[in-house]
């Protein structure tokens, strides 16, 4: 009759070369998943020119360019931590700012900036990703 730890003896390498042959496929099997994951981001932000959905402050529309310029140059000037954004939304001249992903940060920006333009609020749209 042969003793117990023999027998683990022997068995003992077998388990351990066969879980580092399991762990080796499982790396390679993480390695792909990864790389694809990576490839369908980059096809994604193609397609969608690296935009998604978000929020900014509108901080001014109106018919005058001029106006909607200076508005944009006295915000840059007040808060120059934010990105502003001038567009044309027909028959109106827009100020935009911030690119944030939630209404929550939006809504803290808003605070931050209404003292010094009361009629700003908060738009959905298309943010830079």
């Amino acid at each position: 009759m042969k003793s117990p730890f023999k027998i683990l003896f022997l068995i003992f390498p077998f388990l351990f070369v066969s879980g580092s042959v399991f762990s080796q496929n499982n790396q390679a099997q993480t390695q792909l998943k990864v790389k694809q994951l990576v490839e369908k981001k980059a096809e994604y932000n193609r397609l969608t020119n690296g935009e998604m959905d978000g929020y900014r402050i509108k901080i001014h529309f109106g018919a005058d360019r001029d106006a909607a310029r200076s508005i944009k140059s006295k915000f840059s000037a007040k808060f120059p931590e934010y990105e502003t954004h001038e567009d044309y939304q027909q028959p109106n001249f827009v100020v935009l700012i911030g690119d944030f992903k939630t209404k929550l940060e939006a809504f803290e920006s808003l605070k931050k900036i209404q003292p010094d333009f009361p009629n700003s609020f908060i738009v959905k749209g298309r943010i830079k990703a």
